[in-house]
């Protein structure tokens, strides 16, 4: 008999979960991560160059399949889980996954839903207790394939990992076997793909990265209807994904013997804020010295972060004049500059020239400097250290074992729901109260529901 290898134990693992075996918590964390990640995808609606994709989108194919959020243009399923990971990822401010360092639910929810639409079209209907079981386990296994791993960051987990998280769900939601099962990751596998350059760069190529792959996990779901056979050892095989993409650099045998006992949904965190999660070490920081010391922006003088090689790599990226939104997003130093200049960060910090050169922001930002630790873990966020030293001389620092988001310092509901409720109003067109309030409703009660196909709906604004 041929040796378990680990797509085996994965496969088994989505096939024997019911909702059964899910804890409470996970089930009321999946509630509050659908519906952040709805509000910044609608939100994403006004994200860069959305209008140019939905144009290339809809050259691909024109059967009305599935919905794009808020605006409603109906497209073929893959085509519309490009468009809504896009939006999802665009504005940088989706929830995220610290240990894994990916944000799953972008690339799992936008193909979840527009295959629910497809299925639903074909008379076919699955309840809300059936999305939450799909969408815990495919946060579990797009979350292993960074967890298990130290090696640097190369790849852009957010899709090359996402993509299995997404095709893992549709491949629960389908019923699948577990032979099926681990043909739908070995199509995945063949598909994946995304680099950080386009981070590097800042450019709108990294959330259309994480479109890409979601659209591969309905092709790979498709294949495997088909009966189409893909490689099997997808995870650690000779040329597996942990082997190529993490540079063999893993440990995946104690994750995998706690499958079905620590859930990754539970480790997830919010974005509080627009922009690189990286950066929000030292918004959390600033923000916190100045209640604790009573000074304002206007009393300091200079800024150094020391953190780790993580943040430093991605983030400490210099501050350059006219940045582009993307490029702003992921500077430490400009997301400071926002912080001080305006004493907040949201998505209209960001959008416009005005907003991009002001002079004010550029100010406050050439006073931070970043500094590598010595942090021997090349995928930790924290801990960071802040330090302020005032014009008067004064100097105040702070360590930040957690940043604010994490889910040990999470948003509360009444904060996660008034993210939600901002987000209506930074959409291409207004939503609507009622139609926010019924989303809130909805996705509260969302185990109840016996038809989740509908939600798409309920995204749309009046017209659309």
């Amino acid at each position: 008999m041929k040796a378990e290898n680990s797509a085996d134990r994965v496969a088994r693992h989505v096939v024997s979960t019911r909702y059964e075996d899910l804890p409470a918590e996970a089930v009321e964390k999946v509630k509050t991560f659908l519906l952040d990640t709805i509000g910044v995808g609608i939100a994403g609606t006004s994200g860069a160059q959305i209008e140019e994709l939905k144009t290339v989108a809809r050259s691909w194919g024109d059967k009305p399949e599935a919905t794009v959020w808020l605006t409603g243009e109906k497209m073929a399923a893959q085509s519309a889980a490009i468009v809504n990971a896009y939006q999802i990822h665009c504005l940088e401010f989706d929830c995220v996954h610290e240990g894994a360092v990916l944000h799953p639910m972008a690339t799992i929810l936008s193909a979840v839903f527009a295959w629910l639409e497809r299925e639903a079209a074909e008379g076919r209907h699955y309840s809300g207790r059936d999305l939450i079981t799909a969408l815990v386990l495919g946060v579990d296994v797009s979350c292993m394939l960074g967890v298990v791993t130290d090696a640097p960051l190369r790849f852009f987990r957010p899709a090359t990992a996402g993509g299995f998280g997404a095709a893992a769900a549709i491949a629960k939601l389908s019923g699948f076997d577990e032979t099926q099962v681990k043909n739908v990751l070995g199509a995945q596998y063949s598909q994946a793909a995304g680099t950080l350059q386009a981070h590097v760069e800042g450019t709108p190529m990294l959330g259309l990265q994480v479109g890409l792959n979601s659209r591969a996990a309905i092709v790979s779901v498709d294949l495997t209807k088909a009966g189409f056979r893909a490689p099997y050892d997808v995870f650690t095989g000779q040329y597996g994904y942990l082997v190529l993409f993490e540079q063999d650099n893993y440990e995946i045998k104690p994750f995998l013997d706690r499958l079905g006992k620590d859930w990754q949904i539970l480790e997830m965190a919010h974005k509080p804020y627009p922009s690189g999660r990286l950066t929000h070490g030292v918004i959390d920081a600033l923000g916190r010295l100045m209640k604790q010391f009573d000074f304002t922006a206007e009393d300091i003088g200079a800024i150094h972060c020391r953190v780790p090689p993580l943040v430093s790599r991605l983030v400490g990226r210099p501050d350059v004049p006219h940045p582009e939104a993307n490029y702003a997003k992921l500077c430490l130093s400009f997301v400071a500059g926002v912080y001080l200049s305006r004493g907040h960060v949201d998505v209209p910090d960001f959008r416009g020239r005005a907003a991009l050169d002001d002079p004010k922001v550029h100010d406050f930002a050439a006073r931070v400097t970043v500094e590598q630790d010595d942090n021997p873990d090349l995928n930790a966020l924290t801990p960071q250290t802040i330090s302020v030293t005032l014009k008067n001389g004064a100097s105040h620092s702070i360590t930040l074992e957690q940043v604010y988001g994490h889910p040990t310092v999470p948003l509360t509901t009444e904060e996660n729901v008034g993210k939600f409720m901002r987000c209506m109003n930074y959409g291409s067109r207004p939503i609507g109260d009622d139609r926010a309030a019924a989303l809130v409703d909805l996705i509260a009660c969302l185990e109840t529901i016996d038809d989740v196909a509908r939600i798409p709906s309920l995204t749309l604004a009046a017209g659309a």
